[in-house]
């Protein structure tokens, strides 16, 4: 968990990701184990609790973050923040007690933008996959 820490400025109650599986040149693997406990669970939805479509996809994006900070050394006083979603496509259901297997990799980078490519699944079955783009921003702080 303190490599995920250190990568992000991400921290809990908004953080979802729990491990970094595997890290190359230009991909990620990382997981979220899903609690039953999660606060979102509770209200989305009373006595079938599904994962938001949104959160499954914010976890994709965090772990291109990680994945992001690795490539730039760190992101030293900068956000990574998203600047485009397409195609995604919501395909299973993700619930309490499910391990989160996240993928993202970077398709191609073009000045401080780096075009992406992610996807989530759950026991080898695809929740969620997107395309999307993030740039790193100076902090104002």
């Amino acid at each position: 968990m303190e490599d995920v820490l250190n990568a992000i400025p991400h921290r809990p109650p908004f953080l979802f990701v729990d491990k970094i599986v595997e890290l190359t040149e230009n991909k990620i693997k990382a997981t979220r184990e899903m609690r039953s406990d999660e606060s979102f669970f509770q209200g989305h939805f009373p006595g079938n609790p599904i994962m938001p479509g949104v959160l499954i996809c914010e976890s994709i994006f965090q772990a291109a973050g990680i994945l992001l900070s690795n490539i730039l050394g760190g992101v030293g006083g900068g956000t990574p923040v998203l600047t485009r979603i397409s195609n995604a496509r919501f395909k299973n259901i993700v619930r309490p007690g499910d391990l989160l297997e996240l993928q993202a990799e970077v398709v191609e980078t073009v000045s401080n933008a780096s075009f992406m490519k992610g996807s989530a699944s759950v026991a080898g079955k695809t929740a969620v996959t997107v395309e999307f783009a993030v740039s790193v921003v100076k902090s104002e702080i």
